[in-house]
């Protein structure tokens, strides 16, 4: 039997020259319709941005808001979106609009909430398919700071808000909002700014040294065995120099270190005060270089508090500055108490103040023992 030199489907599957006219059509309308399938729902919403111009001036902020169309058109119930650029659409529905982002937006000037505002009607911007409009609230005096809250479209989770601040009509700063981050503090660069920043970052510096636990656990090591008042001072004095410097440092992103690393180093500072205090004897007492070291590990960890406090970039050497200066008016109080409790006892009974001192130094050893296995083996912490 002869084996055919083309089996039949053969011929059936030859491509003729119209076929792949026709074939190459199909290719380029379906790869055109997957192109366009995907990029539908990207189109759904295509500039989720808000933006916000807020003009601080002597006894008012003005406003500048500008939305999307879609944004306003979803809330307003609109459709399609861009009915809104149409006057005789939008001028009915401006009252609504205004109310729902005056409801949805707090500004606070000096620490006092701002409700004494007008709203212009909202204007189209058709070139940025956008809608305007504009706020003016009055305030008793130029302010020091201003906190803007807004979370102005909810329903969209990937909504950002952007920041214009002017002061004497020049532009000062910039920021976003977005649904981690709804709100933002601002200092104006004034004499009340400074005041304001003051006021804001040394309560902060003496709020987290008296509840930073680890901190105040090296500050009582370094205390345990008493000494002049001379002496103290240099040791407390020697770990404000120190922890000022890479404070500085981390918080200006010049050198920023992981807390994986930071956090374990400063638990076995204190157990190394603690070891030091009990193989001290007669030798020479240097708490003071002890601080001086371990003061940069934990100005370290201070950078980490103060950097989730978003610093003020016009106003950050006073906010570091305001910052170190809480931070030493906490250590001040915590030596003049345990020291003058130390003396106290000491006074009394010698002896018991050199119980105390032994006790207390193997306290700071367990202590730091156990904060570095937990911060090394369990950095979410142990159940």
């Amino acid at each position: 039997m002869k084996i055919p030199t083309r089996l039949p489907f053969a011929a059936a599957m030859r491509v003729t020259p119209a076929k792949r006219h026709r074939i190459a059509h199909l290719v380029v309308f379906g790869a055109l319709a997957l192109l366009l399938g995907a990029a539908t729902p990207a189109a759904a919403h295509p500039v989720p941005f808000s933006y916000m111009d807020i003009r601080i001036e002597p006894g008012a902020i003005n406003l500048t808001i500008v939305v999307h169309v879609f944004d306003a058109a979803h809330e307003l119930g609109v459709n399609p979106p861009e009915r809104l650029l149409d006057p005789s659409v939008l001028g009915p529905l401006g009252h609504e609009l205004a109310a729902l982002l005056r409801s949805r937006l707090q500004i606070t000037a000096g620490g006092r909430l701002l409700t004494r505002d007008t709203w212009s009607a909202p204007e189209p911007l058709p070139d940025r398919q956008s809608v305007r409009l504009r706020a003016h609230y009055q305030t008793s005096s130029s302010p020091g700071s201003v906190t803007i809250t807004a979370s102005l479209f909810p329903y969209d989770p990937a909504h950002q808000t952007f920041l214009n601040f002017y002061e004497d009509g020049a532009l000062t700063s910039q920021a976003i909002l977005d649904g981690n981050h709804p709100q933002l503090e601002y200092f104006a660069g004034s004499r009340q700014g400074v005041f304001a920043v003051i006021r804001k970052f040394v309560p902060a510096g003496i709020h987290h040294i008296l509840i930073g636990p680890d901190h105040l656990l090296f500050l009582v090591g370094l205390l345990l065995l008493g000494g002049s008042v001379r002496r103290l001072l240099l040791v407390v004095s020697s770990f404000t120099v120190a922890h000022s410097i890479t404070l500085s440092l981390a918080a200006l992103n010049l050198v920023t270190p992981p807390a994986r690393v930071i956090e374990p180093a400063i638990a076995l500072s204190i157990v190394y005060v603690g070891v030091d205090n009990l193989m001290v004897g007669r030798g020479r007492d240097v708490r003071a270089w002890i601080a001086f070291a371990f003061g940069f590990i934990h100005g370290f960890g201070f950078a980490n508090v103060l950097r989730e406090m978003n610093l003020p970039s016009r106003a950050l050497g006073w906010s570091l500055f305001s910052f170190n200066l809480g931070v030493e008016i906490g250590q001040l109080l915590v030596v003049v108490l345990v020291t003058s409790a130390l003396m106290a006892l000491r006074s009394t009974n010698e002896a018991a103040g050199r119980r105390l001192a032994f006790a207390g130094s193997l306290a700071v050893i367990l202590v730091g023992a156990f904060w570095f296995v937990q911060r090394v083996f369990f950095p979410g912490g142990i159940a």
